[in-house]
């Protein structure tokens, strides 16, 4: 459905959807989810905006430049996340656009890491909040602290380059890559903090806040699940940011805490630690219930009720693509609205109070919405889903497939009072997420051997196919 559409006519517990003024949207968030502080993201939702970043997407320009924070990156993450674009429909569109294998490899390869860390999620639930590996930088967990410093959340540490890239996460959502991993470094490394309070104040501000690339990401930095742990120094900053923070950061001339040779920085940031405790993730059994929901069998509802998640706010939708017509519904679920995470509502890996979504994250996900045939309600996701059911005498529910392991969860709900029908999308990769079959996901590079070639290989297939099509 296109933005300029018609919308149906929406029931009497829908949340409201039109708005006279960005002001107006904002005083409405804020009366709808009270917990919530902050400013709307400039960054726009929906297929409309999805499409537009897709179109400018240069896949070789992005392999050179990617590094930098001037560089060509897509700005497709938030899309992708929330599943107004699918990454098999991003990998097509890369792939179309190229004419040789090396202008694509390096955005390829990066969609990539988003299938992997999607498969960890299915493989690990909330396991993704516990360290998977020792840390390496010679400190036990327990020296560090488990809440984010009041100048870091406040962007006042007084170093230039923190202190923007705060604002840039709090008032826009969104951060290159390059960043994060600077940011990450200095909250967990110079900072001694645990990356769980890290991950948790992410999360609240990042449009495209996915737990498993998140948590997994800043692990990555942490050495809670890589080899070592993820430094920078001075020189690299300005190498990468065209040195746009030295100029003016007060501390430049003397007091930075990134001048320093990286031989110093590890002397100064670690001790010494036992090369045996590098190990790798060893196999384990899914603990995520959304690994359980079983794949649609036998015949849909006839009246189907169309359960819509933040996973898929696309027209690709696949409930929506089986089902066209059929009423739809999405849910603002009170519990993540107000930060009450993982799925069990609590972890011994994370302290603190709840953190709230920012309203940054909701306007986005509004305005995906707004493009959406959907009915928007808020509070407990299964008993909303059940009573819209109720209303329009549906006699099921059908569903796209996500990954979050509270949709396992809910969905378990929903199929002791009603039918279930859950839809599969289209993989990035055709591997099985568990099981025989399934890719080693001990490190990226292990699932990459696997799943590169399939990915490559299918491409060729499909040109070729595409190319012995008779023309019209």
């Amino acid at each position: 459905m296109q933005s300029g559409d018609s919308l149906p006519e929406l029931a009497p517990a829908d949340l409201p959807r039109q708005f006279a003024s960005r002001a107006a949207l904002q005083s409405a968030l804020q009366r709808l989810f009270p917990s919530a502080s902050g400013e709307l993201s400039p960054i726009v939702g929906g297929w409309a905006a999805a499409q537009e970043r897709l179109a400018a997407v240069d896949p070789g320009a992005y392999g050179r430049s990617r590094n930098h924070l001037a560089g060509a990156v897509t700005h497709l993450s938030p899309y992708i996340r929330h599943g107004v674009l699918g990454l098999a429909a991003v990998r097509d569109a890369v792939l179309g656009r190229i004419t040789r294998r090396p202008e694509g490899d390096k955005l390829i390869n990066e969609l990539g890491w988003r299938d992997y860390w999607q498969r960890l999620w299915v493989l690990l639930g909330d396991g993704i909040w516990e360290d998977q590996e020792p840390l390496k930088t010679g400190h036990p967990a327990s020296s560090y602290a488990s809440e984010l410093p009041a100048d870091i959340a406040a962007g006042s540490t007084g170093l230039a380059c923190m202190d923007a890239f705060i604002d840039a996460l709090v008032t826009s959502g969104w951060l290159h890559n390059h960043a994060r991993m600077w940011l990450a470094a200095y909250v967990v490394h110079w900072r001694r903090v645990r990356w769980q309070a890290g991950a948790r104040w992410f999360l609240t501000h990042l449009l495209d806040g996915d737990p498993a690339s998140n948590n997994l990401s800043w692990q990555w930095v942490a050495s809670a699940f890589s080899h070592k742990p993820y430094l920078f120094n001075r020189a690299n900053l300005e190498r990468f940011s065209s040195g746009r923070y030295c100029q003016g950061c007060p501390k430049a001339l003397a007091g930075c805490p990134f001048e320093a040779s990286y031989e110093a920085l590890q002397e100064r940031l670690f001790r010494p630690h036992d090369p045996r405790s590098e190990t790798v993730m060893p196999p384990a059994a899914s603990g995520n219930p959304a690994a359980a929901v079983p794949a649609a069998s036998g015949p849909p509802p006839r009246r189907p009720l169309l359960w819509v998640h933040g996973e898929a706010l696309g027209p690709s939708n696949s409930a929506l693509q089986a089902h066209p017509g059929a009423p739809a519904v999405f849910v603002f679920d009170t519990e993540l609205l107000a930060g009450r995470t993982p799925t069990s509502g609590g972890h011994p890996a994370i302290g603190g109070a709840p953190q709230p979504l920012a309203p940054g994250r909701l306007h986005f996900l509004r305005a995906c919405l707004d493009e959406l045939p959907v009915q928007v309600r808020e509070g407990d996701v299964a008993a909303e889903l059940l009573a819209a059911a109720a209303e329009r005498g549906c006699d099921g529910i059908v569903s796209s497939r996500a990954v979050d392991p509270r949709f396992g969860l809910i969905a378990a709900r929903v199929a002791a009072a009603l039918p279930l029908h859950v839809l599969d999308p289209e993989p990035f990769v055709d591997l099985p997420l568990l099981g025989p079959g399934s890719p080693d996901l001990g490190r990226f590079s292990r699932y990459w051997r696997r799943a590169e070639a399939r990915v490559w290989g299918e491409a060729a297939q499909g040109a070729s196919r595409r190319a012995r099509r008779p023309r019209p």
